[in-house]
């Protein structure tokens, strides 16, 4: 048995290659790549947080996959890995804005008849509908929209999963959407 790079490496029948990913392979990787990872990433947006998130999004998923990985190149592994983490990470977040400008964009074309919008009418309505939360709901939502922090950042803090972190939102974005439709029905 041959050690690479804190990864053992053995040859099968089919002579296939797996490396077997520990605690301190993983820890070594992480110490020799993380910064390397960051500054690679900085090519595609220059937030740091961002960028910090998905590095340990890619670090966390090789371990929480460790036993099904077929690794040849650890280092080829992560920066693919975080290349498509930060472009998954785009889609989302482009896909949630064209959501909130398509929202925004309805909620006008609903006032045209009107000369102006009243913004602290508006405010003052998603405060009510966001205080008629469930107290999770409503928790998770404020963490996310008032204190700006990621799902990952939500779901550690309470100590829960990422999805129950999105589940809640969907359901705290769908309730309050519910709400305002009374004050500002679609046409």
């Amino acid at each position: 048995m041959k050690i690479v790079a804190g990864f053992s490496n053995y040859n099968s029948d089919a002579m296939e290659k797996k490396f077997n990913i520990t605690q301190a392979s993983l820890r070594q990787l992480f110490e020799q790549h993380f910064d390397p990872l960051c500054r690679f990433l900085a090519c595609y947006t220059s937030d740091h947080m961002t960028i910090e998130d998905v590095v340990q999004d890619v670090f966390v998923n090789m371990w929480e996959k460790r036993n099904e990985l077929q690794i040849e190149s650890a280092k080829n592994y992560l920066y693919v890995s975080a290349r498509n983490r930060m472009l998954n990470h785009f889609r989302e977040e482009k896909r949630q804005n064209a959501l909130l400008e398509q929202w925004v964009q309805s909620e006008m074309e609903n006032k045209q008849s009107e000369e102006c919008f009243n913004i602290d009418e508006f405010l003052q309505r998603v405060d009510i509908a966001v205080d008629n939360l469930p107290d999770k709901c409503r928790q998770i939502f404020n963490l996310s929209k008032k204190r700006n922090l990621t799902y990952k950042q939500i779901a550690l803090q309470l100590d829960i999963s990422i999805k129950t972190v999105e589940s809640q939102m969907g359901i705290a974005l769908r309730k309050i959407r519910e709400q305002l439709a009374v004050y500002y029905p679609q046409k």
